[in-house]
């Protein structure tokens, strides 16, 4: 087993389709195809499921998976704990789904623009999920909702922001600027599915009003809930960095009175693992970040 044949696989595994695989590798596409093949061969176990033009994995594949990323960035770590330099290398940074889309693209752009030669991988993921992958050493750092209760990550606090209701433009509360949590008894609630953090974030804001949510739909994805929202299926919470960002006539936003739920955005990176400068230079940027939106009206 060789380390080519695993950025081989990890590569068609992450675009699920051989051909561009081998063109992001720069390779011929045969190859790569060989080489994959020989990788099946010495495990034993199909790693692909061939689907015409593209790929998926097989439950070996899954399995493989994991742990072929762990060897690579391992490898790579120890690679850049050699050189470490501050300004190149690799960086692995993970989000959870309500905050990767509306934050990280500032931070990279900010990143990227003073270390070119940095290479940085985004891995969208659940507050559960984020917390294996910081362990196994999968990723480097990660930006998250606080409190994280695991004595084995080391946390810090970004910027805390509301959360807003969200209505369809034609809602009877549409043209307020301020609610309160007791005038939405009754309406039907869109929400992110329970691996959310927010969905608990939001459920015990409203439990702890006694105004228990009646939910009509759960979904992975906050601009499917923004989507159901303005179609009138419901009305739902919503982080106010996704509100800013969403700019939709079908939709309004509005604070939950003088004392709305909030949610406080941390940083998170395993311990003892060393990170490398690169990476520590990349937290700068997330923590500027984090003070832009701290200062943000």
């Amino acid at each position: 087993m060789e380390l080519q044949q695993l950025r081989y696989f990890a590569k068609v595994a992450e675009l699920e389709n051989f051909t561009r695989a081998a063109e992001a590798c720069h390779v011929s596409q045969p190859t790569l195809s060989q080489q994959v093949s020989k990788l099946e061969h010495e495990l034993g176990h199909p790693l692909f499921e061939r689907l015409g033009r593209g790929v998926r994995l097989t439950a070996a594949g899954h399995q493989f998976r994991e742990r072929a990323l762990r060897i690579l960035g391992l490898v790579d770590e120890a690679r850049g704990s050699i050189a470490d330099e501050p300004d190149a290398g690799r960086v692995v940074v993970a989000a959870i789904p309500t905050i990767a889309p509306y934050f990280l693209p500032a931070v990279l752009t900010r990143f990227t623009a003073e270390c070119p030669r940095a290479r940085v991988e985004v891995v969208e993921e659940t507050t559960a999920q984020t917390l294996r992958l910081l362990h196994d050493g999968t990723v480097d750092v990660a930006v998250l909702a606080l409190p994280v209760k695991d004595d084995g990550i080391e946390t810090e606090p970004l910027f805390t922001e509301e959360l807003l209701a969200v209505v369809p433009a034609a809602h009877r509360l549409a043209a307020r600027k301020s609610i309160h949590i007791e005038d939405l008894v009754g309406e039907p609630f869109v929400l992110l599915h329970e691996a959310h953090c927010l969905t608990g974030t939001s459920l015990a804001f409203c439990n702890q009003r006694e105004c228990t949510p009646v939910v009509v739909a759960e979904t992975h994805q906050l601009v499917t809930i923004q989507e159901l929202v303005r179609l009138g299926h419901g009305v739902s919470l919503m982080p106010e960095m996704a509100a800013r960002a969403d700019g939709h006539p079908g939709r309004k936003y509005i604070r939950l009175g003088d004392d709305p739920p909030t949610r406080t955005v941390g940083l998170a990176w395993a311990r003892p693992r060393r990170l490398t400068k690169v990476v520590w230079r990349f937290v700068e940027s997330i923590r500027k970040e984090g003070k832009v939106r701290s200062k943000a009206p």
